[in-house]
């Protein structure tokens, strides 16, 4: 093979795992629509070096005389980033393993979402998620081979899914990457943690094993997995060649917006960041003791975990009982007092995995008794350590994220504050997503962002105002269904700007008005924030369940 370090490519690895001649590419061609001149010729670039349209390759073949379909990231492909071209090729090939009932073989080797595509590529994860976890779902099995680099977004989704998972020797595997990590806390990430024999150690993969080994363990986990469901052989063809014909059950385009976003002057993506980080802004707490009544906190995992980073209650909001779980940023009172700041020791510390077990405790109570749930984002950042990796900060969000895609409770979604990275997708997807008019959303703080795409934090303004962020973005991409406006008399426009729980019509974004934000006036944000969540739960509770999974599932959220 010619990887460096011995370390296949991707059509290397799929010819090493499927029988020769067997392979069908399922690979539809990719159009480029960037208008970014810059990211054009990368995107020429990755293309004239790899021989492959993109950092995805897709397809079926014979593994063991049976029919298994593969997806397989190409690493020589801009990093493997996923971009939103393959993340749809990833969920079309995953929904085609699924109609035609095979098991499914995932390889990542990539550094996660594509910084040049911002936040729409970032979300794709919740759509590649959703598909893995119904193929699941539909009592198939899917295994993952983890290959040398694979990090943040992609490890924190699909990549930590698998029935079984299997890694390469020496493989960098972990939920974000040493550069980033130096360049956002101006130190070294400890060496050896992030290392596919260290993750096995604590029990994170199943076995260390070089590409050559595993055809034999791919095979052998499938006699047991999916002995009764073997399939007939496909016609032959070659990794990354010409596809079979149009892409079996290709998935819906996302729903139009017929309105443009903003006739005033909506907050640029810097303004909001900042905003969001007030010291006094309120946090789900403060919400809860001014929206809510009849709060029965929850108490951690429930076996034997607890995470401060992570808040779990029943409660009451605008009078519809619901499971409330939160990002804790441990701020003071709505009456925007300082002294009043809980002082609780590790209140607002990074969420970490306990926090997001936490998190599913809260789903399956939510499932359990029928009761809608309603998620807080607010977060910046999830816990970036050692003893993160080591307890499956990864696997939880990608977990987190398969549980809320196919939970079978109303959901609603408050984007409240900030909202980076895995710690905040963790919690996105719902059927309703509502933001705060200075909320955003983004795959690292805007600081990591521009380290990654120039080496430097010092151009992070410019990298969160190009990377759609911002509630207005949001809701014109489809992310957010509503903006709650922070300012008491931003009331009126807020009406111009909901979108209406059937999906009816688009939402429009309006302009703030004067320049204040939920930490000038909390106590009538969240008064307000509360009536508005309460008719939202109770709109849910009220819909068909049949009819609100589908909704679901059409928006991609599900």
């Amino acid at each position: 093979m010619t990887g460096t370090h011995s370390r296949p490519t991707a059509r290397e690895l799929i010819d090493t795992v499927v029988a020769p001649g067997s392979w069908r590419c399922w690979d539809e061609p990719v159009t480029v629509s960037t208008t970014d001149p810059e990211y054009r010729a990368d995107l020429a670039r990755a293309r004239e070096r790899t021989g492959i349209d993109e950092s995805v390759i897709t397809g079926s073949g014979l593994l063991d005389g049976a029919r298994v379909a593969v997806v397989a990231c190409e690493f020589g492909f801009l990093a493997g980033s996923i971009g939103v071209a393959a993340g749809e090729r990833l969920v079309r090939a995953v929904r085609r393993a699924t109609a035609e009932r095979l098991p499914l073989l995932a390889a990542p080797a990539s550094g996660g979402t594509r910084m040049q595509e911002g936040t729409v590529a970032f979300v794709r994860m919740v759509k590649v998620t959703a598909a893995i976890a119904a193929h699941k779902a539909a009592g198939l099995p899917y295994l993952v081979h983890l290959r040398h680099p694979t990090t943040g977004g992609v490890f924190a989704s699909w990549g930590s899914l698998g029935h079984v998972t299997t890694a390469e020797p020496g493989a960098l595997i972990g939920f974000l990457g040493p550069r980033v990590h130096e360049a956002l806390y101006g130190e070294r990430f400890p060496e050896g943690v992030q290392v596919a024999e260290h993750l096995y150690a604590h029990g994170l993969v199943d076995a260390v094993l070089p590409t050559a080994e595993l055809p034999d363990a791919a095979a052998r986990a499938l006699r047991v997995l999916h002995g009764a469901g073997r399939a007939t052989a496909p016609t032959a063809g070659r990794a990354g060649g010409p596809a079979e014909g149009p892409a079996a059950e290709a998935p819906a385009d996302a729903p139009g917006h017929d309105g443009a976003p903003g006739d005033g002057a909506v907050p640029e993506a810097a303004e909001s960041i900042r905003r969001s980080r007030r010291p006094e802004r309120p946090g789900v707490r403060a919400l809860l003791r001014v929206a809510a009544e009849d709060v029965t906190p929850l108490s951690g995992t429930g076996a034997g975990e607890h995470d401060p980073g992570m808040l779990l209650a029943l409660a009451r909001v605008g009078g519809t009982p619901c499971v409330v779980l939160g990002h804790d940023r441990g701020h003071p009172d709505p009456d925007n007092d300082p002294a009043a700041a809980r002082p609780e020791a590790g209140v607002g510390q990074p969420l970490g995995p306990a926090g997001l077990r936490t998190a599913r405790r809260g789903m399956r109570v939510a499932a359990e008794l029928g009761l809608p749930l309603l998620t807080v984002v607010d977060t910046a950042g999830a816990a970036l350590s050692q003893a993160a990796e080591e307890g499956g900060l990864a696997g939880e969000i990608a977990r987190c994220l398969a549980d809320l895609v196919t939970l079978p409770a109303p959901t609603l979604c408050l984007l409240l504050g900030q909202g980076a990275g895995g710690g905040a997708l963790a919690l996105l997807p719902a059927d309703r997503v509502l933001a705060a008019r200075h909320a955003w959303l983004s795959p690292l703080p805007p600081e990591g962002a521009s380290a990654i795409l120039y080496r430097t934090t010092e151009r992070a303004d410019e990298v969160a105002a190009r990377q759609g962020v911002r509630s207005a973005d949001l809701l014109a991409a489809g992310i957010v269904d509503r903006i709650v406006e922070e300012a008491p008399q931003a009331r009126e426009r807020e009406e111009a700007q909901q979108r209406p729980s059937d999906g009816a019509g688009p939402a429009v974004a309006r302009g703030p008005g004067p320049e204040t934000d939920a930490a000038d006036a909390p106590h009538a944000f969240l008064a307000r924030l509360g009536a508005i969540l309460g008719t939202e739960l109770a709109t849910l509770r009220a819909q068909d369940p049949a009819a609100r999974l589908a909704a679901r599932r059409a928006a991609g959220r599900g």
